[in-house]
């Protein structure tokens, strides 16, 4: 069996990781769930555990069993990285290499060939803004690939581009990624 670390950070939209890991879950995949603190605020750590079937990692000092790091261990076993949704402070650390809690200090210890994806989830402005766009592409430039959000009204009540993709596409793409590897 395949494993995906999924992180998941502060965004209105880290409800749908429940979708996600649930029917990545039912594909077969073993689901690692990664929370920022924030996105505890969104969604309850336990409700990701009773779907992934797995402990839910949201501390980089907790070591569930002492004779392992958990974050190397978490980032040895790992098929495919992804980030959904991602929040325009993880896409910030990533791209800058700022590794200050679990999900940063995870993606910083992952080997280079693991397939690595990024789902923006934001307020327009933030989306377009040409500092995210920059963190963007900067990632991009070190083997990541963005899930593109879509358009929609968003949470904050602006149309425009910011709301987390599909979770059919998302889903499809993962499992596209990993039946080619």
């Amino acid at each position: 069996m395949k494993t995906i670390l999924l992180g998941v950070s502060g965004s209105i939209s880290a409800y749908k990781a429940a979708d996600i890991t649930s029917r990545l879950g039912k594909l077969g995949y073993v689901v690692e769930v990664i929370m920022t603190v924030n996105s505890t605020k969104f969604i309850t750590p336990l409700t990701l555990q009773a779907l992934s079937k797995n402990p839910v990692h949201t501390e980089v000092m907790e070591e569930i069993y002492p004779e392992q790091i958990n974050h190397i261990e978490l980032a040895k076993r790992a098929d495919l990285f992804l980030v959904a949704p991602a929040s325009a402070n993880i896409i910030g650390k990533l791209a800058n290499g700022i590794a200050d809690d679990m999900l940063s200090t995870v993606a910083m210890a992952l080997k280079e060939e693991v397939p690595k994806l990024i789902a923006p989830a934001m307020n327009t402005y933030m989306y377009q803004n040409p500092i995210m766009q920059k963190n963007l592409n900067t990632l991009k430039e070190v083997g990541y690939q963005e899930i593109e959000p879509r358009e929609a009204l968003l949470a904050c009540g602006d149309f425009g581009r910011g709301a987390l993709a599909d979770v059919d596409e998302i889903v499809n793409e993962v499992n596209r990624i990993l039946s080619h590897s």
